[in-house]
């Protein structure tokens, strides 16, 4: 017979060297596998027990925190390879039809009038179905896995940061949702989305934290209680009333819902923080300002002003009525939700920064591929060639550490659930009419929205949490960096072309830079990386307290 054979040693050891070829007689197979009970296992010399290998995986760096990628080669669907594929494909044809024609003329044009808005770019990501792609099919979408999201936003990125960051911003609005696991609200905006790409009216999502003087005091749950934090949600009957301001929120302007975080109790913020949907045009809610931003011109920045704006509890996605019976408390659930947010968000700027770096690289192969210098090619200079050299490594690395950081969200992040190989098959198999008959009806039920916190808040561990947050902020900081790295060496090479507008080297870099500052200030995710990847063994460590800021 094929199949286990278990051997047992007098001194509780065993060979395995001779046992390779161990041969059945009595059926004339090899043993495809061999299982020890309660034995060390010894190879070449080396014998280890199986608590040995459990206690020795624990040391830092632990074996799940650098793993990500290996793991999500067994546990994630492998339809999702199909499908990032299919993204990266059209996403390369977008961008040579679409992004790449238009991007300087509309970095020029939004240069001399900054309250010009890109609707023509804006329909046509939205004829492309961009903004329902990685909606999941359960709500209208088109399904694909959010595991591909972040090769389009690369691909996008190489051309014009500015146009992949109002695809990206959806998609931060829309996973703020998500993290809120108020299926009713995700289902019902989700919806809007599509019907808006049906009607050639495009729905787009907004986020809205920052506000005038609180910008990192608003996205790390230690910083809320001592920040100055400003939007305020007082309860009324049926509802909340918001009074406050945010600013600097990516495609303000342009979106039809805005994910608003405001708080009921300013100087206790991080255990009073409600997660609100308003809709343009509702009563007391107006657009203010655009800021006149050095690049990503674009993507427009925009402030919200709420002047006693009322949010109906149906719009309210989540506040403590839905924490307050959660295993973790108050506090670490806003905590989890934060993580959830920026753990995906920060993947989408790291892709940014990935695409930076490779968009400032192949600008300047291009340019080293046609430029003579003494008669020679510049790209035959060796100086060159190992400048190139360490901008494809750049480009490399970057899209190595937000690919880890996509992996890391897929096996324990905000889809780590749509990633399950049961349910991702069952959506993408059955036919989309099935499913809005089954699930709009099921998503309208209060216990959907209690069994998903439950699976999401309640039953994520604590360094499942840390792991998607600090592969977050590392991929961040890295990405974005060597974004801007390469955009600094491509000028090098190109001299006086580098600066020229056509040349395209300069704006990436007045692109790139403001990756460093927004989604938390690469100084702010340095300390986050310390917070949630090396500082967990140490509990003498102070992050983010009085005494060490």
């Amino acid at each position: 017979m094929q199949g286990v054979v278990v051997f047992q040693s007098q001194d509780n050891t065993c060979n395995i060297e001779g046992l390779k070829n161990h041969y059945n007689a009595a059926d004339g197979a090899y043993i495809d596998a061999i299982c020890f009970d309660n034995i060390n296992f010894k190879y070449e010399g080396i014998m280890i027990s199986r608590a040995q290998i459990k206690s020795l995986i624990k040391r830092e760096p632990g074996f799940e925190d650098i793993t990500c990628s290996l793991r999500a080669t067994v546990k994630q669907p492998k339809g999702i390879l199909k499908e990032s594929k299919k993204v990266m494909a059209i996403a390369r044809k977008f961008t040579d039809e679409v992004v790449r024609p238009m991007s300087l003329e509309l970095d020029k044009k939004m240069h001399e009038d900054p309250e010009y808005l890109p609707w023509e770019y804006i329909q046509k990501v939205n004829e492309w179905g961009l903004y329902t792609m990685f909606i999941p099919k359960i709500f209208g979408g088109q399904g694909y896995s959010l595991s591909c999201l972040f090769y389009l936003l690369e691909e996008i990125g190489t051309a014009c940061l500015a146009m992949s960051n109002l695809i990206g911003v959806h998609y931060l609005g829309y996973a703020s949702l998500i993290s809120s696991w108020n299926m009713k609200m995700i289902d019902k905006i989700s919806r809007d989305v599509a019907r808006g790409e049906k009607t050639g009216e495009p729905c787009i999502i907004s986020l809205a934290i920052t506000e005038p003087n609180a910008g990192t005091d608003s996205q790390n749950i230690e910083l809320m209680d001592t920040g100055n934090l400003a939007c305020h949600a007082q309860k009324t009957d049926n509802g909340y009333i918001i009074n406050g301001t945010k600013i600097f929120i990516s495609s303000g302007h342009l979106s039809t819902w805005h994910i608003v975080h405001a708080y009921t109790d300013l100087k206790k913020g991080s255990e009073n923080t409600i997660m609100f949907a308003v809709k343009t045009g509702s009563e007391g809610f107006s657009f203010g300002r655009k800021e006149k931003k050095m690049g990503q011109k674009a993507c427009v920045a925009s402030e919200l002003i709420f002047n006693n704006c009322f949010v109906p509890d149906e719009n309210v996605c989540i506040d403590n009525r839905g924490l307050r019976n959660r295993s973790k408390g108050i506090w670490h659930s806003n905590e989890q939700i934060l993580a959830y947010i920026w753990g995906a968000s920060r993947i989408g700027v790291s892709s940014f920064g990935a695409g930076a770096a490779r968009g400032a690289y192949e600008t300047a192969l291009k340019f080293a591929s046609e430029t003579e210098i003494n008669g020679q090619l510049l790209i035959n200079h060796e100086w060159c060639q190992c400048m190139l050299a360490d901008m494809y490594i750049n480009a490399a690395s970057a899209r190595i550490a937000y690919t880890e950081g996509n992996y890391a969200n897929g096996l324990y992040g905000l889809w780590k659930i749509l990633n399950l190989k049961p349910l991702y098959y069952l959506m993408k198999y059955t036919h989309v009419k099935f499913l809005d008959k089954f699930y709009m009806w099921l998503w309208n039920k209060p216990v959907m929205t209690l069994i998903f916190r439950k699976l999401c808040l309640d039953f994520q561990k604590d360094a499942e949490t840390a792991r998607v947050d600090g592969w977050g902020s590392l991929a961040k900081v890295l990405c974005t960096d060597a974004g801007v790295k390469n955009c600094m060496m491509a000028i090098e090479i190109m001299g006086q072309a580098g600066i020229r507008h056509d040349r395209r080297a300069e704006k990436i870099l007045r692109d790139a830079k403001l990756l460093q500052i927004y989604e938390g200030t690469n100084q702010i995710n340095r300390i986050n990386v310390f917070k949630r990847l090396i500082a967990p063994p140490y509990p003498q460590t102070e992050i983010f307290t009085a005494g060490n800021i």
